[in-house]
């Protein structure tokens, strides 16, 4: 899956860590669980999966790799540059991205919590703007949109496929329907010869059989199949025996 020929077909084939360069594993970001053990993370032409549970480290790596390939912190295409807080970690700047020889024609950096910010950018770009509107792009107005509606919107509109794709808690707003879809969406996406970054805690996403999936947790980094992820356990024992769970949790 990851060697030979193969990976020079895939836009990122692999994530390093220059662990000798690091200043102090003892200080964040560094000491994030998935950060001091990483070395390297060879990725799946298709989709990579990082999961994990609060803290462990998904939100900051693939940060890193998306500011690595070039997107903005924030979210956004490359064409993106507006910052409304300066939070990103310093951990871009220990990686290197192995790519392939083929480049992206397309790419999108969809990031849950700022998506907001990304809305209003367009709004504002719109306003001075000549031309067709950016937000024409996306569907219509992302802000006269629910959170949801918007998330998908981006998702069903923006997406031209021949892309990289990174995203971070991309269900954060769909309903367990609109994961479906968008698990339809992501087959497309492949079909049309992109590559995807998710870190996810939707065991409905991972469930994408042409995928690998790396698990993060206070011992590190590590390949999980689907069934083995925290995600999958916990919501399959949850829903097979709820009324026993909910006497255990509530009493």
């Amino acid at each position: 899956m990851f060697g030979g020929n193969k990976m020079q077909e895939q836009y990122v084939s692999k994530v390093v860590m220059r662990r000798d360069k690091a200043p102090d594993f003892g200080r964040y970001p560094f000491s994030v669980p998935a950060v001091r053990g990483l070395s390297e993370l060879p990725l799946h032409k298709s989709v990579t999966f990082l999961v994990g549970e609060n803290g462990t480290g998904k939100s900051t790596l693939i940060e890193a790799i998306a500011i690595c390939c070039g997107f903005n912190p924030e979210g956004g295409s490359r064409n993106f540059n507006f910052e409304t807080y300066r939070s990103h970690s310093e951990l871009c700047d220990y990686l290197t991205l192995y790519k392939g020889v083929r480049h992206p024609r397309d790419g999108y950096f969809l990031r849950a919590e700022s998506f907001y910010n990304v809305a209003t950018n367009i709004e504002h770009l719109d306003e001075g703007g000549m031309g067709t509107p950016i937000k024409c792009s996306y569907g219509g107005s992302l802000h006269e949109k629910s959170h949801g509606e918007s998330f998908f919107a981006l998702l069903m509109n923006r997406l031209g496929g021949h892309g990289l794709y990174i995203f971070d808690e991309p269900e954060a707003a769909l309903s367990p329907r609109r994961q479906l879809a968008m698990l339809c969406r992501i087959d497309e996406l492949v079909k049309r010869d992109s590559q995807l970054i998710i870190a996810t805690h939707s065991p409905i996403l991972t469930a994408y059989p042409n995928s690998v999936i790396y698990e993060l947790s206070a011992g590190g980094i590590h390949r999980r199949e689907y069934e083995e992820t925290d995600n999958f356990r916990v919501t399959k024992e949850f829903l097979n025996r709820y009324p026993r769970m909910l006497r255990e949790l509530l009493d």
